[in-house]
């Protein structure tokens, strides 16, 4: 996917294009563990609706913990799993985005080396 060693540095409007279709699924993954987290929440706990379900999975996602806690174990093991999930998107999705940037800067260090 990435260019080589021996090859020229990308055109600084091609790595933009890279950037932002990085970033575009990164969004996509954290839209879809967002999703996963009503969807479990709604799920394990029959009493909340839809926007409170968003609401509790946006706020454990983002590490502050939930708004609501279920009531039942099965919902609180949910998000006991849950939690620990969405941190290994967070370092996933921060590696998605800096993955171009870190090879860019590389790869011209490579270049610079090579003159």
């Amino acid at each position: 996917m990435y260019e080589s060693r021996n090859m020229p540095l990308l055109p600084f409007r091609d790595f933009l294009k890279r950037l932002l279709l990085h970033f575009g699924g990164a969004v996509l993954l954290v839209m879809i563990t967002l999703l996963a987290g009503m969807a479990g929440h709604m799920l394990f706990d029959t009493d909340i609706t839809w926007h409170d379900a968003t609401l509790n999975s946006a706020f454990i996602a983002n590490g502050i913990g939930p708004y609501l806690v279920p009531q039942n174990l099965a919902g609180k093991v949910f998000f006991a799993i849950y939690g620990m999930f969405t941190s290994f998107v967070f370092m996933t999705t921060l590696g998605m985005v800096l993955a171009p940037v870190a090879h860019r800067l590389v790869h011209k260090f490579h270049l610079d080396d090579e003159a």
